[in-house]
């Protein structure tokens, strides 16, 4: 087995210690551990618990009195030095973080189907043959299980539904884990994987607090409304999910977008929606209505007047639980508007 030569940086032990790369390994984590419990133990000094870390003078300081708590600890970032991205993106060694997404995680080889080398020159006879039976092998190896074959489809769609609903990277691949977490439980033997894929985007929207409804996810995967919230049902339940309450100031700004309002507008509605969360307003009521009634208001209020079929049409509700909804927020706020 491979030994190297680690420098401890612990009390009571001895510099220069022999070891192997497991125990190495082992040694930088305790040494982590011992860093971490350094920066919660109490001050002797103020008693206090919060402690500030200097990575660059290698000291642990008393966020309260600034007594030097620990002093010349391992520095765990790169041995080099950067001034500009480029820079730092050159003397990097590393490559890019796991992609949960992806059905390989981004981990897997790609072999070109052009015929050239890495210097761009065009591959010999000979070895053409070879390389075409290399690709073919890697193909098969990348889906030879039918694990593998659920996640490559799955994420296939995945990333054509959040193409589609303009879904960012965090929450697609926060969707991307919850359904893997549910393949590993087996929750999606008997059902569609489109199904699955939609309800698991559902709930990385929700959890992410990202403004999508039920509705939208459903017209663009193809699958029905009802069968969509059986799924998302399923998930929450089996996978002990606790989902955040969705809030209707999340779908402020996407609506005003849509209806080319200003700031000054959107701050109104979210002020307004506020209120009424204070006053016990939003409770038990569609999110999506409350922020288009909101807005609605807001927009009058501010000389950007909207129609309701316009309001309505972007919120994806209808005319009358924006009329409701709004005559509901004036009534019970006391707001002075001229309709």
């Amino acid at each position: 087995m491979q030994s190297t030569v680690c420098i401890l940086n612990f009390p009571n032990h001895i510099l220069g210690e022999e070891c192997t790369m497991e125990e190495n390994s082992s040694i930088h984590e305790k040494h982590r551990q011992f860093q971490d419990s350094q920066e919660h133990r109490p001050c002797p000094d103020c008693g206090e618990r919060d402690a500030i870390r200097d990575e660059s003078r290698g000291e642990v300081t008393c966020a309260n009195c600034g007594l030097v708590l620990d002093k010349n600890t391992i520095d765990s970032g790169p041995e080099w030095r950067a001034f500009t991205v480029e820079e730092r993106d050159k003397r990097a060694r590393t490559g890019s973080p796991i992609n949960y997404a992806l059905q390989d995680h981004d981990l897997s080889t790609m072999i070109d189907w052009r015929n050239r080398d890495a210097a761009g020159r065009q591959i010999t006879s000979n070895r053409r043959a070879e390389i075409y039976r290399l690709r073919k092998w890697q193909r098969r190896s990348r889906v030879h299980s039918s694990i593998e074959r659920n996640l490559a489809s799955a994420m296939s769609e995945l990333d054509r539904l959040s193409s589609q609903l303009g879904i960012s990277q965090t929450v697609k691949e926060t969707a991307a884990v919850l359904y893997r977490r549910a393949l590993e439980r087996r929750l999606i033997r008997g059902r569609s994987i489109d199904a699955m894929i939609a309800a698991a985007m559902y709930a990385g929207c929700r959890l992410r607090e990202a403004p999508c409804t039920l509705d939208e996810i459903a017209y663009h995967s193809r699958i029905n409304r009802k069968e969509l919230g059986r799924c998302y049902r399923l998930l929450l339940r089996r996978l002990d999910v606790r989902m955040p309450i969705s809030h209707p100031s999340n779908f402020i700004p996407r609506f005003a977008e849509s209806l080319g309002l200003s700031s000054r507008v959107q701050r109104r509605a979210i002020k307004i929606l506020e209120d009424a969360r204070l006053k016990g307003i939003t409770a038990g009521k569609d999110p999506t209505g409350l922020a288009a009634s909101a807005l609605y208001i807001s927009a009058i209020m501010e000389g950007e007047r909207r129609t309701q079929r316009e309001i309505a049409e972007v919120a994806r509700v209808t005319e009358v639980t924006v009329r409701n909804r709004y005559k509901e927020l004036v009534r019970e706020l006391k707001l002075a508007v001229e309709f």
